[in-house]
């Protein structure tokens, strides 16, 4: 399909004093059109991308109702998202990319929640939505390769302690001793025997790859007649559960570093990219955990700092999207929330340049957005 133009706001990572730089004129128009009904080009391979986090990513973004806030009002009372409904005012869905939401706690079993073409009630319950709704029409708009989009994660998990991937060493801050993945309990007076709990470290982490895995392995169950993928990219919204615990948040950098890297390890795909979103409320006057959380998810687009994720990882600040509430209220259940924060993950995602190559978000430290009237 062409690609139209539209125009882009740039932060860097440096500026959040609010500082507006203009972009150069970007290859996605805004609104995107309807989705054209027309399947993908099944000789390629699927496209995978993957979701993970927490209760941000599940989403609760609600959809029916005539008040302010809810993704039918926002589209037949406010006129935005025009490419969720079609001309009869009905819910679109895509013919060219599928959604699948799978969770277990810890490495439990796994709910099979959605496999179905991207439409509404891919949240945390069949009534809402979560980013996943804008992304993936970004994603379809993109490419003519079919698109398999798996969110697999459940609320309430910290990076530091249930997400915390393979290859994470342990440490100490303050009082206390943090634990390395594998290890248990969350943490443990320093000089003190930890005592093991029926967790350990990385648990979720655990969980939410192997059930990837498992999709993966019935491809054809996801995405009919598909008998080949690449894992494209990664999506990654998390950070309430790590303010809470102050080792979490100092530390926050570090293990988002290692799980970026152990992801790309994981599933044999060093090339695939990677974007992630600062939580909503999270602003250049934030203090305490919460500012490191923000500083540390900026920092990782720092191509200057990361040099390794120069043109293949980009991080969306959040907080000009959010329309209220913070990330431990779900936002307050603001559908439109979610769509903005979706729209500019996906268009980051679209927008990344090849690994390889140079390009706008290749240069040190900038974070995308897309701001809507």
């Amino acid at each position: 399909m062409k690609r139209g133009k539209s125009l882009r706001l740039v932060f860097g990572a440096a500026l959040l004093a609010m500082l507006v730089v203009p972009a150069l004129a970007g290859d996605l128009p805004y609104p995107l059109p309807d989705p054209d009904d027309q399947p993908a080009d099944m000789t390629k391979p699927v496209q995978v991308y993957i979701m993970m986090g927490q209760s941000n990513m599940l989403g609760y973004g609600k959809i029916a109702g005539t008040t302010d806030g809810t993704l039918e009002y926002a589209v037949n009372t406010k006129n935005k998202y025009p490419y969720v409904v079609d001309d009869a005012g009905n819910w679109t869905q895509r013919a060219d990319v599928r959604f699948a939401r799978v969770m277990s706690s810890g490495t439990g079993g796994m709910g099979v929640y959605n496999n179905e073409w991207l439409t509404i009630g891919g949240g945390g319950n069949s009534s809402s939505i979560g980013t996943e709704l804008a992304i993936g029409n970004y994603l379809g708009y993109a490419t003519d390769a079919p698109v398999l989009m798996i969110k697999s994660c459940i609320g309430n998990r910290a990076l530091g302690w249930d997400l915390l991937p393979p290859g994470s060493p342990g440490y100490t801050y303050g009082e206390y001793t943090y634990p390395a993945y594998g290890e248990s309990p969350e943490r443990w007076k320093t000089g003190e025997d930890p005592v093991p709990i029926g967790w350990y470290a990385g648990k979720q982490y655990d969980g939410d790859t192997r059930n990837v895995k498992t999709v993966l392995a019935n491809l054809g169950t996801y995405y009919p007649g598909a008998t080949e993928y690449e894992i494209a990219g990664f999506f990654w919204w998390q950070g309430d559960r790590d303010r809470y615990m102050d080792g979490h948040a100092a530390h926050y950098e570090q293990n988002l570093v290692q799980l970026i890297e152990q992801l790309r390890e994981e599933f044999n795909a060093p090339d695939a990219k990677f974007v992630c979103a600062t939580l909503g409320q999270a602003d250049p006057n934030a203090t305490g955990n919460e500012k490191l959380v923000l500083d540390a998810q900026l920092a990782v687009s720092d191509a200057d700092k990361y040099p390794q994720f120069k043109g293949n990882v980009a991080t969306v600040y959040s907080h000009p999207l959010s329309m209220g509430g913070a990330s431990n209220s779900h936002y307050n259940g603001n559908a439109e929330t979610y769509m903005n924060v979706g729209e500019a993950m996906g268009e980051a995602m679209v927008e990344l340049p090849e690994p390889a190559s140079l390009g706008l978000l290749a240069l040190g430290g900038l974070v995308l957005l897309r701001r809507r009237k």
